[in-house]
């Protein structure tokens, strides 16, 4: 007998990836470029994707929660996934961010709140249950380029206070210490992230299944880190914000330069997986931890080259963006295919 479409539903929903939020990532990342670039009509299209993913997954996620409790603990327990449960804290931020310049600050802030509290409260639990809390050893053998999610959602909170700073004035310095202490929060997470993930690679077997896409995410993580820094420089004058802005004013741009020197080491590992390797190149979830990466870095461009006054960065983003759109329409399509093969056609048992 066939399986009718609410088991494939059920079963799509029980199974769905922590880190599918990378879809409202991508998604609102573009449009906020585009946006910067005057390309309105583009622009809300990206919105509505994203918002439109936002609340689907949303829904998914909070249904996978009553209806799989043991599938969405298992997650929790799982380095290997755990920490794309931070996708949902940064893609809240992304669209919270898109959703400010839209003109609408009061959602960017009732989202900042929501994504703040779950980046304080994930912050400390997935740590523990994933890594920490584990009877086996060693755990850096477990790490993956997940890890780097955690650094993406504390920078998401950096951006998303610095975006409405200059509404809600009389919380400017609250949201300047927020700012600046999630960013330093960000950047010690990169190097620890980096570290266990190097050390991931030189001392266990690494085949090519197992880089994956959200490999990517490393390069993603520098990018946010740039735009986040640049934000944060443009911020009015506040006590966190004048003692700092020098020193994250050159940082911003050390890590834009990593960030650039990362994309054809991982175009390099991508040739690698699925031309010398054969490893088969089809949709999975988290081929958007590629797409988010990219938009990320043209719109870090664009920010970075405003304020830093460096015109060639710019120029850099504006291309960086339009690569990022061709990929991420390709995923897309990719996607709804995906899905519509394996949730709206039967399928014979």
């Amino acid at each position: 007998m066939g399986e009718g479409i609410l088991d494939r539903f059920r079963r799509a929903a029980q199974g769905l990836t922590p880190g599918y939020f990378a879809l409202v990532m991508a998604s609102g990342i573009l449009s906020v470029g585009f946006e910067l670039q005057g390309y309105a009509v583009l622009s809300g299209v990206l919105l509505a994707i994203c918002a439109a993913a936002y609340l689907l997954l949303g829904g998914l996620t909070l249904y996978r929660l009553v209806a799989y409790p043991s599938a969405m603990g298992a997650d929790f327990h799982d380095p290997r996934r755990a920490f794309g449960f931070f996708t949902l804290i940064a893609g809240t931020n992304v669209l919270g961010t898109r959703l400010a310049a839209a003109g609408l600050p009061e959602l960017t802030a009732a989202l900042l709140v929501l994504s703040g509290a779950g980046w304080l409260v994930l912050g400390y639990v997935i740590p523990w249950t994933a890594v920490l809390g584990r009877q086996e050893r060693p755990v850096v053998a477990t790490a993956n380029g997940t890890w780097f999610i955690w650094v993406v959602a504390s920078q998401s909170v950096a951006i998303s206070a610095a975006s409405i700073e200059p509404v809600f004035t009389g919380a400017r310095q609250w949201l300047a210490l927020l700012a600046v202490t999630s960013w330093s929060i960000g950047v010690f997470l990169y190097a620890a992230a980096g570290i266990l993930v190097a050390l991931r690679l030189m001392l266990y077997d690494f085949g090519p299944e197992e880089l994956d896409p959200p490999y990517w995410v490393a390069m993603g993580a520098a990018a946010i880190t740039v735009l986040s820094a640049a934000r944060i420089v443009e911020m009015a004058d506040a006590p966190m914000v004048n003692v700092t802005r020098d020193l994250i004013a050159g940082l911003g741009v050390v890590f834009w330069a990593f960030a650039t020197w990362l994309i054809p080491v991982l175009v390099a590992a991508g040739v690698w997986r699925h031309w010398a390797r054969r490893v088969p190149l089809r949709y999975e979830a988290t081929l958007w931890s590629i797409i988010f990466p990219l938009g990320m870095y043209g719109v870090a461009g664009l920010y970075l080259g405003e304020a830093d006054q460096l015109p060639i960065v710019g120029r850099i983003g504006q291309t960086e963006l339009w690569i990022a759109l061709a990929a991420g329409v390709t995923v897309f399509v990719a996607m709804v295919r995906h899905q519509v093969r394996t949730v709206l056609l039967p399928r014979n048992a």
